[in-house]
């Protein structure tokens, strides 16, 4: 990715047709095209947020209280909080009201450039739920303008009905909600938190496989709370990603290095749960993997759209430059997806998903932390969000 001083682009239906700098692009223009001037103002391709958990019922806001009084995230989890608390609420909800919140939601991540995301499900931990979730999913994609890309996430957490018999529920994602996800379509990848006391290593091999025989992607929670084997169990298989890796040593950045699987990092949940412990991204950059950022949207531990935060966070708490962290949110997390040939930079050929920001420098995107600069959205082309046309 490089910067086009005084640059300008041609648009024809969906797609991107030529980019060049505005004395190119004029000449080209069809006398009947519409020209839109972006004023001098940075012109970038929608962000792509490679990790969110954007369905969902309620909230935890109860539980933001008792971690600001000093409670830990395990210790809310231990009383029936956290994720399960979250699945008894999602459970209870229609597929209509998890629609309607979603695109709430998804209104957020438009609003703040960000035009694709991965979105998991893992909030309803039974087989009607969980498909009720990825049907959530799908619905959101046709009926709104954002991309989606669906990831099945049933490895979430052990619902609390099989706290004593956990390999029964392994049995019940490997032979029952796997099988009716990809009959149906409902995912292109799954995703597994292998942590101690969720999914060991072993288990979540079992459930990957399983996935991987169905031609599911790949992605893991990995390494967030503990050091568990999550990066090396990535590397093994070949996922496409290993998300979180906040205890990720030099070991596992070297075996994800060497299996080509890209990082996922997820500095908001660290942030949300009041960690300092945030992951190695320098040592990863230097190793030469493709650093990807993300939201980690959810309503428990990163209850935050906003890349550009992400993108602050990314370069204060990380040492990551403005420069990486764009690319980190933009061609490489599309790249995570299997989209790098479609979307995440604005070059000929690709789908015209781009932002104009209300700035005129790449570099304040996270300079100016907690402030919306994304002006105008379009997606395909099309003008999707507009701050002049907001009431």
């Amino acid at each position: 990715m490089s910067i086009v001083a005084d640059g300008a682009m041609l648009v024809r239906g969906e797609r991107i047709e030529s980019v060049g700098t505005r004395r190119e692009i004029e000449q080209a223009i069809p006398s009947a095209a519409q020209v839109i001037d972006a004023g001098g103002r940075v012109v970038m391709p929608g962000f792509v947020d490679a990790h969110t958990h954007p369905v969902f019922a309620g909230n935890r806001v109860d539980e933001f209280e008792q971690r600001a009084r000093g409670a830990t995230y395990q210790e809310i989890a231990e009383r029936g909080g956290g994720i399960q608390s979250t699945v008894r609420k999602t459970r209870a909800a229609s597929l209509d009201e998890l629609v309607a919140t979603g695109k709430r939601y998804g209104q957020w991540f438009l609003r703040g450039g960000t035009t694709t995301i991965e979105a998991k499900s893992g909030y309803g931990l039974t087989l009607a739920d969980e498909l009720k979730i990825l049907r959530a999913i799908r619905r959101l994609g046709e009926e709104t303008p954002l991309n989606y890309v669906p990831t099945f996430l049933g490895a979430h957490d052990v619902p609390e009905e099989y706290k004593l018999r956990k390999s029964d529920y392994v049995d019940l994602i490997i032979n029952e909600m796997l099988p009716l996800v990809a009959e149906e379509r409902l995912a292109e990848y799954c995703d597994v938190f292998c942590e101690a006391g969720v999914f060991t290593t072993d288990e979540s091999w079992r459930i990957l496989s399983a996935a991987r025989c169905h031609g599911i992607g790949l992605r893991i929670h990995a390494d967030q709370l503990s050091l568990s084997g999550g990066a090396n169990l990535a590397a093994e298989l070949d996922a496409a990603t290993a998300d979180h890796l906040e205890h990720t040593d030099s070991a596992g950045i070297a075996a994800l290095n060497a299996a080509r699987v890209q990082p996922v990092l997820l500095p908001g949940s660290v942030y949300a749960l009041g960690s300092r412990r945030y992951p190695a991204a320098r040592e990863m950059i230097v190793a030469g993997l493709a650093v990807v950022l993300a939201t980690d949207f959810n309503p428990g531990s990163s209850p935050t759209p906003s890349l550009p935060m992400v993108l602050s966070l990314a370069c204060t708490q990380m040492k990551m430059t403005p420069a990486e962290a764009v690319i980190a949110a933009t061609i490489n997390a599309a790249c995570s997806l299997g989209r790098g040939s479609e979307i995440g930079s604005l070059e000929p050929g690709k789908r015209a998903d781009f932002v104009i920001h209300d700035c005129q420098d790449y570099r304040q995107l996270a300079y100016f932390f907690g402030i919306e600069l994304a002006r105008e959205v379009y997606v395909g082309g099309r003008l999707v969000f507009s701050r002049e046309h907001t009431g």
